[in-house]
């Protein structure tokens, strides 16, 4: 049985925090910005963090599973 938990959850937190998608932050003008389809830098780097603190708290803190087979 392989576990899909962490590629699931890896990929729908990758698609939704991509810089600009969703939102943006910080945004050019403002603080956040939604749906402008532009990054920079420091947004990277924001999203990024997100990311791993995310990724951390549902993969080891909450520990998602999903079997398959």
């Amino acid at each position: 049985m392989a576990d899909w938990g962490p590629v699931i959850v890896a990929v729908v937190l990758f698609v939704l925090l991509t810089p600009g998608l969703l939102f943006q932050m910080p945004g050019g003008n403002r603080v956040v910005e939604f749906g402008n389809m532009q990054t920079s830098g420091a947004s990277i780097v924001v999203h990024a963090v997100i990311f791993f603190g995310l990724i951390t708290i549902f993969l080891i803190a909450i520990g998602v599973h999903i079997y398959a087979g």
